[in-house]
């Protein structure tokens, strides 16, 4: 069997400088883990819990180069300095395993038997032997439940950390044997305010801060690449596309997405999370509200939609996004919910 996939941190996270964790927006957990450094009193088994892109894995390495940082000072981990550090910063860590599904698929129960295989193993050259499993609230139950006796008798030098977008959907055997860290989104101020640190223009950060919802992960890699921002203006245009077309259009949309997307029910609930941003801003045009809207830069196009449709339609619509979001969380077929959802759009009477 081919070995459990190693994570690049290069592509979407920022790395440790001396002393700093790198993590934005989630001070409390960051100060809750190094207190546990200090008093020697970290646990085996660890479950990050959060929407996507809120910066799990982000946190995750950060815990993991404290843990085996070489410092003397352990306030000072991690130090981003030592061999440890910076090999975890590169992804080649002998000591570190990062896994996660190929092409999208979740982990399977041998790749999870074999990354606790090599957690029992004693370290090449670290601290402690470190793994972290990635989208663990979408491995099948069975799966899951091969951790148990990794968890029951955790080896000494050993550390698990399951990340998961949902602690419900992570089996409550495994969930009472490991410490829960749920996070939040940040607050849109924080997240503007770090993207700016790290070089983006104002403008573009304000944009980008608002879109992301204060998903830390998102925002960043919408900072460092222009491709999210051009899928999203893609997808806007889709959604003016659909509300401005009959049951034909309409149908006929649902279909190419669906041979798009259709296989990537990730990919297409994060399409709809765009439109629910939207939706939402039209309501709030709807009511006249003061509130900033999150897609500033369609303030034209939602003032033009909020003035053609009911309050009602607005809080159909929404509702209508929301509720196939939740549905895509299932075995929900993609294109009979898109088919649905389109023809609960406003503008077909």
């Amino acid at each position: 069997m081919a070995p459990p996939r190693r994570y690049n941190p290069s592509m979407d996270e920022d790395f440790a400088t001396a002393g700093n964790w790198a993590v934005i927006g989630h001070d409390w957990a960051i100060d809750m883990l190094r207190r546990s450094l200090l008093k020697g009193r970290q646990r085996h088994a660890y479950l990050i819990a959060g929407a996507p892109s809120l910066g799990k894995r982000s946190l995750a390495l950060a815990f993991a180069r404290a843990l085996n940082c070489e410092a003397a000072d352990i306030a000072a981990r991690p130090c981003g300095k030592c061999r440890a550090c910076r090999a975890i910063s590169r992804a080649n860590d002998p000591d570190l395993i990062v896994a996660k599904g190929v092409e999208g698929a979740p982990l399977k129960i041998d790749e999870i038997r074999e990354v606790t295989r090599l957690l029992a193993l004693k370290p090449y050259a670290a601290r402690y032997r470190i793994a972290i499993l990635a989208d663990f609230d979408r491995v099948a139950p069975l799966a899951q439940d091969s951790l148990l006796k990794t968890l029951e008798e955790p080896a000494e030098h050993a550390v698990l950390i399951v990340l998961a977008s949902s602690s419900e959907r992570v089996l409550p055997t495994i969930r009472s044997r490991a410490q829960t860290i749920p996070l939040r989104p940040a607050p849109l101020g924080l997240v503007k305010a770090a993207l700016i640190e790290r070089g983006c223009e104002e403008a573009r950060a304000d944009l980008i801060a608002c879109l992301s919802g204060g998903r830390t992960g998102w925002a960043l890699a919408a900072m460092r690449d222009d491709e999210p921002l051009a899928f999203r203006a893609e997808m806007l245009d889709k959604l003016r596309d659909v509300v401005a077309g009959g049951r034909l259009a309409r149908i006929k949309m649902a279909e190419e997405l669906n041979k798009r997307f259709g296989r990537d029910k990730k990919a297409v609930r994060g399409i709809l999370e765009i439109w629910l941003s939207y939706w939402r801003d039209v309501l709030l045009q709807c009511y006249e509200s003061p509130v900033k809207p999150c897609n500033g830069d369609r303030a034209a196009d939602i003032g033009a939609l909020a003035t053609g449709i009911e309050p009602s339609g607005a809080r159909a619509a929404l509702e209508a996004t929301s509720r196939t979001i939740d549905a895509l969380t299932t075995n929900a077929n993609v294109r009979l919910a898109l088919d649905a959802l389109f023809l609960d759009y406003p503008g077909l009477e």
